[in-house]
């Protein structure tokens, strides 16, 4: 048997997560491979540590954690600050692998179960890691609660008491058929049968949405399903399945199993199919299929498509927007926002300064409650979570770039009004050597200039007009940036020759091992009311947007000649913040 290490790893919050790390035996002159364990709800890595022996790979390191508030991790039983934390921990633990034991993340193959798998999914789709392979086993896309409207009951609770705990129902003999694995769940003081509120309906809201974009992950995945399961729901599994953009994908029902897939008493065929998965893939050389031509092939393709094409005027969708677009026309005589953005629109960057700022302002007392319910809306605070996901890279990219000795200097080409370049500086010593602003909007650039005087750096920072699409005009930028931003920008147009145009005249002015900030927006639960009811600020065009998904936006990004090494993502996975460094 293999013996475990027991180590920890520092999260990006500060955190020390518990983890156990079997070193492998590898042959000479091969690279470092490992497979990566994540337990299911309750439990801890301990319960999973069996699957080391058995998956029988003797020249992969193994590695498995307790998640935070599970067995010997910090935090409250069952309880993490939000959903997207526990995704981001994915993210900074196989970062922690690479840096620690110097294994790429084209070496790591996952297997993750249940609340674990979920996770996993997760961070698939918003974080688009080059792993090998992935297995998840029953993910709990839809845990049966039973009790009817139970999640509606915990969310109304929720707003009045905050956060609290629920206890599983669930028996341990309706877990596994094991013997041995049922008594040890009733015995074991590490399992915390506790779970939080909020864990608790993140997990249904990040589940809700992977499952509905699962064609975005392209990681060769295998499906383990347990066909008695009294725990989680099947059909979302399946969904799950058939709309996997992976053309690797197999599936596997097994039946009589309980929900503790990987625990049953017969499990040997379950990991048997595992261990013949993640070896045929680590055979084959990674690839992934290219997405340059997604805006003209492929599901966001027809997706923006669908919400171009004008609806029948006497259907009951037809009404129903021309209804909403109505009423926001009636609240823009009272709300300073909504008026704002029918005059600019609603994608310009006077209406994003605007967001920024979040102080609702109208007309009366209704106005100003109208606006606040605007600005309230999920896009909107997505938009100011990314403001301050761009402020927070910069920082760490302008340190950076202090610690290689080299001067800072910074283009934004599509600024708006620059607000969250100028603000991020706020604490910075020394400042930046430069900074130089761009925007096609004359408006922005008047604005954005005052900005500038306003916060008293006329000395480094300048505004002026420029096209983010002239590649020539972008490859001559003057002085040369060591930092590049684009925020906001690539999301508003579907055309990837455009967007491809623009990070090549990136690419051609950014010095080598320079920096690129760029954002993307993979996935949005507005996107017809956005198509349908709100103007763009171009001469009033409906606001059609194009999805791209974060592997297609860091395809394009690649391709340019960046090399992606950091990344952030709200909590709803609406926004994402990356950086990429110069390729020599």
């Amino acid at each position: 048997m293999r013996e475990a290490l027991h180590q920890t790893f520092t999260t990006h919050d500060g955190v020390e997560l518990f983890y156990r790390h079997w070193p492998a035996t590898p042959a000479p002159g091969e690279p470092r491979k490992a497979v990566v364990l994540f337990h299911r709800g309750h439990e801890h890595s301990g319960r999973i540590a069996h699957l080391v022996d058995e998956l029988d790979l003797p020249g992969f390191d193994f590695f498995a954690w307790d998640a935070r508030g599970h067995g010997l991790s910090p935090g409250a039983r069952g309880d993490s600050p939000g959903f997207a934390t526990s995704v981001r921990d994915v993210q900074t633990f196989c970062e922690h692998l690479g840096t620690t034991y110097l294994i790429e993340e084209e070496n790591l193959a996952v297997i993750a179960q249940s609340v674990g798998a979920v996770i996993v999914a997760t961070w698939a789709h918003d974080y688009a890691p080059r792993i090998r392979s992935l297995v998840l086993a029953s993910p709990a896309f839809k845990v049966k609660l039973y009790v009817p409207f139970a999640r509606q009951g915990l969310a109304l609770m929720r707003r009045f008491r905050g956060n609290f705990f629920v206890n599983s129902y669930v028996k341990a003999r309706f877990l596994s058929h094991d013997p041995q694995r049922v008594a040890s769940y009733d015995n074991d003081p590490l399992i915390t049968k506790a779970i939080s509120v909020n864990v608790l309906l993140g997990l249904y809201e990040a589940a809700e949405r992977v499952v509905a974009d699962a064609q975005a992950i392209q990681i060769p995945t295998q499906l383990l399903i347990s066909g008695a399961d009294f725990v989680v729901h099947r059909q979302p599994q399946e969904q799950f399945f058939e709309r996997l953009g992976s053309p690797r994908k197999e599936k596997h029902v097994l039946p009589g199993f309980f929900h503790d897939t990987l625990g049953e008493r017969d499990r040997a065929p379950a990991i048997a199919s595992a261990r013949r998965f993640i070896l045929e893939n680590f055979e084959q050389a990674p690839e992934r299929p290219s997405l340059l031509n997604a805006d003209r092939l492929g599901l966001t393709c027809a997706e923006s498509e669908r919400l171009a094409t004008p609806l029948p005027r006497n259907s009951l969708a037809g009404l129903y927007w021309r209804m909403t677009r109505a009423s926001m026309r009636l609240g823009s005589r009272l709300s300073s926002g909504i008026k704002l953005g029918f005059d600019t629109g609603f994608d310009s960057g006077s209406t994003l300064d605007y967001v920024y700022r979040n102080t609702p302002t109208g007309t009366s007392g209704v106005g100003r409650l109208i606006d606040r319910n605007y600005l309230d809306s999920i896009g909107w605070r997505g938009i100011r979570q990314r403001k301050l996901h761009v402020e927070e890279l910069l920082r760490l990219t302008m340190a950076q770039l202090r610690e290689q000795g080299r001067e800072v200097r910074i283009v934004d080409i599509a600024a708006g009004h620059g607000r969250y370049i100028l603000e991020a500086l706020q604490g910075v010593d020394p400042l930046p050597e430069s900074i130089l602003l761009r925007d096609y909007s004359d408006i922005n650039v008047r604005d954005g200039s005052a900005l500038i005087r306003e916060k008293g750096l006329e000395t480094i920072a300048r505004f002026v007009k420029g096209d983010a699409f002239d590649r020539d005009d972008l490859a001559a930028l003057d002085p040369q940036p060591t930092l590049a931003v684009v925020s906001g920008l690539y999301e508003l147009f579907a055309d990837n020759r455009m967007v491809g145009a623009s990070l090549a005249g990136l690419a051609d002015a950014v010095e080598p091992g320079g920096y690129l900030i760029y954002t993307g927006q993979p996935w949005h639960p507005q996107l017809e009311l956005i198509a349908r009811a709100l103007t763009s600020h171009r001469e009033g065009q409906a606001w059609v947007m194009r999805r791209r998904t974060q592997l297609e936006m860091d395809q394009l990004v690649e391709a340019a000649g960046f090399r992606k090494v950091d990344m952030r993502v709200d909590e709803w996975g609406i926004f994402s913040v990356s950086v990429a460094q110069r390729v020599s």
